[in-house]
């Protein structure tokens, strides 16, 4: 059962580095319908076109950095939500990404476990609070 509902989640994968994105595609797949972006302008494009519940997110890339994609996204596709994936992590690009709005911060190189298991309780934490309400 949770295969089938897994399967109408979309997932971007946005990461500069073929290597990353490819494997965190491999490994999405058989779980969620993935989408890739090696930068983030094409990331943003494409999530004016598709429906994105779950960006997995690198912060140093050529263009704009992660962080600039990062509140793009929380102004424009507030329901979407993202998971800082990076090789170059230290204390402040975390609590910057959780600043800035991120459900979630993961170094690279991932654990799959640590990966899937996030990527599930980001989710469904999403699916179990309240809807907000306008008046609220």
């Amino acid at each position: 059962m949770e295969q089938a509902v897994r399967e109408n989640v979309s997932v971007l994968v946005v990461d500069d580095e073929v290597g990353p994105r490819e494997s965190l595609k491999m490994i999405l797949k058989p779980f969620y319908h993935v989408y890739t972006a090696d930068n983030g302008t094409d990331a943003l494009a494409l999530m004016k076109v598709h429906k994105i519940d779950l960006v997995t997110l690198d912060l140093k890339m050529p263009g704009l950095h992660g962080t600039d994609v990062l509140q793009a996204i929380r102004r424009d596709h507030n329901e979407t939500d993202v998971v800082i994936v990076t090789g170059f992590g230290g204390l402040k690009t975390a609590v910057d990404g959780i600043r800035f709005g991120a459900a979630d911060y993961l170094l690279k190189p991932f654990n799959i476990t640590e990966m899937l298991t996030t990527i599930r309780r980001v989710l469904d934490r999403r699916h179990s609070s309240p809807p907000q309400t306008a008046n609220a």
